[in-house]
């Protein structure tokens, strides 16, 4: 049987579905615009921007279709591996972590240039360090809700709070079809308790003020394939059931400033060994994706 590979390993693009820039004017492109970094500040969030062409969305729809396969000779590579994460069979929310380790188009799209450039610039010009990606399916017809929540709420293990979250989607997003949803300017807030990600929409409402809930207006994030949107680790969003004809794939990249810590001494993902609370988050699983310096 041949051995696998456990693509964490490689700290580097190892195929040529992106190219990494050789120049700062190579990396010209790639950069977002002053207005758009201010409507990210202001608002919590940025949209519309290009990651993929249609041949890197094909490849990474071939990979999303392997590792739905819980046989996959990699399947314990994954850190959490959720067939349906709302246990309902007529709400089927495929969620997984891990899934960098075991593809090479979802290795490689951590040093997508055009993802790198985006982070680097929300994140003050600091230096972009992984977290951990995610996947997203939820089939035609039957796909499940992804409750409103703060995707710091889970992350408290590290500090200080300077992470990114970003959503590029594999199908055209819709309203249809269960696309992500923003409560603008949300990310001011402060840190509100985590409700249970694939249960009750509307469980987060309960830790709100009465002013955040007079405030709480949701904007549908309405995205082409291929397109991305970036958030700050305090936006609430979230996104309601798909009942359409068509699937709804994505996946995301969370991504931490360099010089963020462990805050904990237990394991930090399924799997990694722990890094001591106080210690730099960096090595094997952590690798560093983009320095300007």
């Amino acid at each position: 049987m041949e051995k696998v590979q456990d693509l964490a390993d490689y700290h580097r693009l190892m195929t040529d579905l992106f190219q990494w820039p050789k120049s700062a004017k190579e990396w010209d492109p790639y950069r977002l615009s002053d207005q758009q970094v201010a409507h990210f500040h202001e608002y919590g969030y940025v949209s519309g921007i290009q990651l993929l062409n249609d041949t890197q969305i094909d490849q990474l729809r071939k990979e999303l279709e392997e590792v739905l396969d819980p046989k996959h000779p990699a399947h314990h590579l994954f850190y959490e591996y959720h067939s349906n994460e709302s246990d309902n069979p007529n709400a089927v929310l495929f969620h997984s972590l891990g899934h960098w380790r075991i593809t090479n188009g979802f290795h490689d799209v951590l040093w997508n240039p055009a993802f790198v450039m985006a982070a680097h610039q929300l994140l003050e010009g600091k230096a972009v360090r992984f977290w951990h990606d995610q996947l997203f399916y939820k089939p035609a017809k039957h796909g499940g809700v992804v409750a409103w929540h703060q995707d710091y709420s889970y992350w408290t293990r590290t500090i200080a709070m300077q992470h990114l979250t970003c959503w590029t989607g594999l199908d055209d997003a819709t309203k249809e079809n269960g696309c992500l949803y923003y409560v603008p300017k949300s990310h001011k807030w402060g840190l509100l308790d985590a409700p249970s990600l694939a249960g009750d929409m509307n469980g987060l409402m309960k830790y709100l003020t009465k002013e955040q809930q007079a405030a709480f207006k949701p904007v549908p994030i309405a995205l082409k394939k291929g397109f991305a949107t970036f958030h700050h680790p305090l936006m609430v969003h979230g996104s309601y059931e798909n009942k359409s004809e068509m699937s709804r794939r994505a996946f995301v990249l969370n991504v931490f400033a360099d010089g963020t810590v462990s805050n904990t001494d237990d394991e930090l993902l399924k799997g990694v060994p722990p890094i001591a609370k106080g210690k730099k988050m960096e090595g094997k699983f952590f690798p560093l994706l983009f320095d300007a310096h």
